[in-house]
């Protein structure tokens, strides 16, 4: 992870594709959200989404997969150069979520998220508040999801 003070309002993490399989659908649908338009087809087709589509909490749980996984590959990047890593976290949560699409069955969403707001934290010295905006995109350029987020960033530490 990239220090607050390297880091610029405007900068994009392209974090991962996902493609949502039936399996999968129903599987996380029946553990967490299950609603019968994730779990059963004929159901589904039935309903006003026509076919079996993922849980909106499906598609944000995709995201944190990717992120994690996004910034776990970028700190063993730095490691491996020897570079030190800052530390992040935690989320103060999230805002303005919208399921903007249905997402179904192989369907393949890129997730991306850009800084939109750097603040200095008052109540944690050393850390920053990053704030970001982000977009999940299907195969054919429609958005799916959106949200914004904001979460903890080590500040630089000052050298003597």
């Amino acid at each position: 992870m990239k220090y607050f003070d390297d880091i610029r309002i405007g900068d994009v993490l392209m974090t991962g594709r996902h493609v949502f399989n039936a399996d999968e659908i129903k599987s996380f649908a029946r553990r967490f959200d299950p609603q019968l338009f994730h779990i059963d087809e004929e159901e589904a087709a039935r309903s006003h989404f026509g076919a079996l589509c993922a849980s909106g909490w499906h598609t944000a749980a995709a995201w944190m997969r990717l992120f994690v996984d996004y910034r776990r590959a970028e700190s063993d990047a730095a490691r491996a150069l020897g570079e030190a890593i800052a530390q992040s976290g935690p989320a103060l949560g999230f805002r303005d979520l919208k399921w903007l699409k249905p997402v179904y069955v192989g369907d393949a969403i890129d997730y991306k998220s850009e800084v939109s707001e750097l603040r200095v934290s008052n109540s944690r010295p050393g850390f920053g508040l990053m704030t970001i905006l982000t977009t999940g995109v299907n195969q054919n350029g429609v958005a799916v999801i959106s949200f914004v987020s904001t979460t903890f960033v080590e500040r630089r530490p000052e050298t003597p």
